[in-house]
């Protein structure tokens, strides 16, 4: 936790960027409890819920090619300043769609909202090397984790309440405001250097056919076997990862008589188990050789598999909630320190590709999961289903150590920006 703080106290240009995703991460969540329960009560349709979900999905998959391109070729900041201007106003106007005539419209504000999403989300992650030494990297990363699960946890529950006390307009209006603050605070960074990609000048191949670049980032993957081995291990975890989103409701509400409150108390400890594993990640993932961060990652793959099993077999409620906890650190130890990897050894000109690239895998993978979980509770129990997806998200273990004992994860060379390119303050300033 001190390092947290000594990095929010010293580092202007990260303490903005924090800022901003805190409020904006919250506000993202507004936005998810007010759609999702507004569908709910205006339909009572489980299939809409579904629904809005594939339509929240495909728009990000839609959107990661471009997002990656355009981020390894303009102005980052720019770019991530415009989603959020963009989103801002498509968050506003989802006070359109209160009505039960109106569920079209959350579709389609849903659909345009997520498709600005990777634009920012891929381009916090490409720009974090240029804003942070690289003493101070893997910190700063643990941050931007943690906070997003935090907010995961702390948004649902204050979204629901807003939903509640102000009604949706209320929450849809904040998350217009979380967006405009988001992009506030982005507007202050700076570096000597600026946010553009370090690149050569694009030829007019390039220009006219920007899916040919696209196909570059993914030859550039390929080409080093650690960063293709961490994204197949993101494919992995997603495979069973979008069950879960199906599985906590049923278990919640299915499985246990709690209702409501069994969901939320599922999600809750999901929450603290990311934040322990988080906490762990920072505390370790600094001090450890490459080769031991590899058998790291491979050990908390394996737990978080298990776990995930454990938690679908488990009969007593508070022993439900110990294995998912469990699971859900591992899964954050091996989240952190596999984009820590990727933060250390991408070459900025193509960061914006593959951090988009890996999302865009990530929200495929998950969306069909969710599909298979939600086709199969009409014929298999919850603990059938948890156990398949466990078994899933194991294979990030074995896809890990497999990769290890062939020789693939070798460490590519650490690239990055100097110290002295890094605007660092070293007193607070508001």
């Amino acid at each position: 936790m001190a390092g947290f703080v000594d990095l929010l106290r010293r580092n202007r240009n990260y303490r903005y960027t924090w800022l901003g995703q805190i409020v904006s991460e919250v506000g993202d969540h507004f936005n998810t409890v007010a759609v999702f329960s507004l569908a709910l009560s205006n339909t009572g349709s489980g299939l809409v819920v579904s629904g809005l979900m594939i339509s929240r999905a495909l728009p990000m998959i839609l959107a990661g090619p471009l997002a990656g391109v355009l981020l390894d070729r303009m102005d980052r900041k720019r770019l991530m300043i415009a989603s959020d201007l963009v989103r801002a106003v498509i968050a506003a106007l989802f006070v359109l769609a209160t009505g039960p005539d109106q569920i079209w419209l959350l579709y389609l504000l849903s659909a345009l909202l997520m498709f600005a999403s990777p634009f920012f989300t891929s381009g916090r992650a490409a720009i974090l090397p240029a804003i942070t030494t690289p003493e101070e990297l893997h910190t700063a990363n643990s941050l931007t984790k943690t906070t997003q699960w935090t907010a995961l946890t702390v948004g649902a529950m204050l979204g629901g309440a807003a939903a509640m006390k102000f009604g949706y307009e209320g929450a849809f209006v904040f998350n217009a405001i979380s967006f405009l603050f988001s992009a506030a605070c982005i507007g202050r960074l700076h570096t000597p250097r600026g946010f553009r990609p370090v690149r050569t000048a694009l030829d007019e191949s390039q220009v006219l056919r920007p899916w040919h670049e696209y196909i570059d980032g993914l030859r550039y993957m390929r080409s080093v076997p650690l960063l293709l081995a961490i994204g197949l291990v993101h494919v992995g975890w997603a495979s069973g990862g979008g069950a879960a989103q199906i599985l906590f409701t049923l278990f919640g509400e299915m499985v246990y008589p709690y209702g409501p409150a069994g969901l939320g108390t599922i999600w809750g400890f999901a929450g603290v188990g990311l934040l322990a594993g988080g906490a762990l990640a920072n505390a370790v993932g600094a001090r450890l050789s490459f080769r031991k961060v590899k058998r790291l990652i491979a050990v908390c793959f394996a737990v978080h598999g298990l776990a995930y099993i454990a938690f679908s077999q488990a009969r007593p409620f508070w022993l439900v909630l110990v294995f998912i906890a469990i699971s859900r650190a591992g899964m954050g130890v091996a989240a952190i320190l596999n984009t820590t990897l990727l933060l250390r050894h991408v070459p900025d000109a193509y960061r914006g590709r593959v951090f988009a690239t890996i999302e865009t895998l990530v929200w495929t993978v998950m969306m069909v999961s969710m599909a298979a979980a939600g086709y199969a509770s009409g014929y298999w129990d919850p603990r059938t289903i948890g156990a398949v997806a466990g078994i899933l998200s194991s294979t990030t273990a074995l896809i890990w150590m497999a990769a290890d004992w062939k020789g693939w994860l070798v460490e590519p060379p650490a690239v990055g920006v100097e110290r002295e390119e890094v605007e660092v303050h070293d007193h607070p300033t508001v």
